[in-house]
């Protein structure tokens, strides 16, 4: 048990168990959505969002911390970058190291294209390997992509931009294919059929799994491939993107890269860059906590938005329902779906099943903070939250269900001495997924000519809200349509081509902020997150539900 005045609490729902298991929560329709998603979605506090005053989306608003990354000061000062000198050479310059930077390598090797994979941290050091839940596709008789696309196109508030939708809808079930023969181990039943669950939002059971380590087992698989593939794929890790080079026809040509051990700049120089950077939540929008692995700080987006590249949705971001709010050391860690798909239910502090459980993520985030802000989370002294009931899970599948198909809940709890089987957790929403980001089209194309971007770096997949599984879909689709496009393009291109390398835009970006009277001394890509003593980067500004 929790040992302390949570034991109290608990009591209520185990009393209500049984009671609760039977009660079905209708679900909420579209205008009720509509007015809960208003009242308490994050994105929806104005003040946490500030209009852009330079760049492609200049007059379009970001959240509060983004603008500034945005608009701050380049890491280099283009005059004193030799560009002469170039450390690396390649066909495509790969920037990112989880399942999207992986994919487009694998891809583009294939296609015998010479590969520079650069990383910032380690290759697989991604939100991919974090990502628990599974992963979407329309692969068995009663389904359809079709029916995927619906579910997505809906669950994005209609926001998606149709070709990006069709594309990962129609690409999943053979991206479900290229993983399993590439070795990842989906669950499976006896004869080797795929299971498939549930997730929030979907309408049909499409959700493959590795039991809850799916992206931990698909990340492993694609950076096997990768090494494998070490006579066409270079790995430098350690090394950060910061800034993207261009020629003197205005197309990208490499990057300048900053080793993080040695501070040491490198420069190099390829055909086609494909920027596979991952999302943001090290960014600490609002104050949230964050599911998100260290360095998903929003490079990607700084460089291309430098660059001349046009940003989508960048004011949209995912906030999961479910990040564990007790005890403190695993605050804001993920809670996959995946429990709540296999039956957990979401409750009060009065013991009362409020929503239902697989509403889609915003209005599932939204109805916790609701929950809270008007009275009726768990106070506790790391964060007010709700309770989800995980002994219903065995009650409903059977004893020994959470050991088989959750296994990594159960160990990250059992370390606080919290046992899922047989008391219920404390979640509150944390700072999930960047739904926007760099607008691309359906072969990953940015509006900067070979620039391509794939993964969560991207922006128009999902509209403004992702359904779960649709990550690591998304990563696998678009990495592997990157590398593929990167792979036809290469071919075409030789470095003479590539014309006369320059940071000319860096040098106009700066003219362009002193011009719009931004005088911060604020400086990025931000690369790594700041955990000093008095930063303020992770103070809570009091969003709705806010406990400290």
């Amino acid at each position: 048990m929790y040992g302390n005045y949570l034991d109290d609490a608990a009591k209520i729902v185990a009393e209500k168990r049984e009671e609760n298991l039977k009660f079905e929560h209708v679900r909420l329709t579209a205008d009720e959505k509509d007015e809960i998603l208003k009242e308490y979605h994050p994105d929806r506090i104005t003040s946490q969002f500030r209009e852009l005053k330079i760049g492609p989306n200049k007059g379009e608003k970001a959240p509060l911390q983004l603008a500034d990354m945005l608009e701050a000061k380049p890491r280099i000062e283009p005059e004193h970058i030799d560009l002469n000198h170039v450390d690396y050479e390649t066909d495509v310059l790969v920037i990112g190291g989880g399942g999207a930077g992986t994919s487009a390598a694998i891809m583009a090797s294939e296609a015998g294209a010479n590969v520079l994979l650069v990383t910032k941290l380690r290759v697989g050091d991604a939100n991919t390997m974090m990502a628990e839940g599974g992963i979407q596709a329309a692969d068995k008789p009663n389904d359809s992509p079709a029916q995927h696309y619906l579910d997505c196109y809906g669950g994005g508030h209609f926001d998606g931009k149709p070709e990006l939708v069709y594309t990962l809808t129609n690409n999943a079930p053979k991206c479900i294919k290229w993983l399993n023969d590439l070795g990842v181990e989906f669950d499976k039943e006896a004869d080797g059929t795929m299971v498939t669950t549930h997730g929030g939002g979907t309408s049909r059971k499409r959700m493959h799994a590795c039991k809850d380590y799916s992206g931990a087992e698909i990340m492993r698989t694609l950076r096997d491939e990768v090494f494998n593939r070490n006579d066409k794929i270079t790995v430098v890790d350690f090394t950060a993107a910061i800034e993207i080079i261009k020629d003197d026809k205005g197309n990208a040509c490499g990057a300048v890269l900053q080793n993080l051990e040695t501070n040491e700049v490198r420069i190099a120089k390829a055909k086609v860059v494909i920027i596979a950077t991952g999302g943001a939540g090290r960014m600490h929008y609002q104050g949230f906590p964050t599911s998100n692995h260290y360095g998903a700080t929003a490079d990607g987006l700084v460089m291309a938005y430098r660059a001349g590249a046009k940003l989508l949705y960048q004011d949209s971001l995912q906030y999961h329902p479910t990040g564990a709010a007790y005890p403190s050391q695993i605050l804001g860690k993920l809670v996959t779906e995946k429990v709540r798909s296999l039956g957990a239910k979401l409750i009060n502090k009065d013991g009362e099943v409020y929503i239902h459980p697989l509403e889609t993520r915003d209005v599932n985030a939204s109805g916790i903070i609701r929950e809270v802000r008007e009275g009726r989370g768990v106070k506790n002294d790391v964060q007010d939250a709700v309770w989800l009931d995980t002994p219903m899970i065995e009650m409903i599948h059977g004893e020994g269900t959470i050991l088989k198909s959750i296994p990594a809940m159960y160990k990250m709890f059992i370390k606080y001495g919290i046992d899922i089987r047989k008391e219920p957790i404390l979640v509150y929403p944390t700072l999930h997924y960047q739904n926007g980001g760099v607008e691309i089209d359906k072969t990953c194309h940015t509006n900067v000519g070979n620039l391509l971007v794939a993964g969560e770096a991207s922006g128009g997949v999902h509209g403004t809200n992702r359904l779960m599984g649709n990550s690591l879909l998304d990563v696998v689709v678009f990495g592997r349509e990157a590398g593929i496009e990167a792979g036809k393009m290469y071919a075409n291109i030789t470095m003479a081509d590539t014309g006369k390398m320059n940071l000319d835009h860096v040098t106009a970006f700066e003219k362009e902020r002193s011009a719009a009277g931004i005088n911060s001394d604020l400086v990025s890509p931000k690369v790594l997150p700041t955990y000093t003593h008095g930063n303020k980067e992770f103070e809570k500004p009091g969003f709705p539900g806010a406990s400290k």
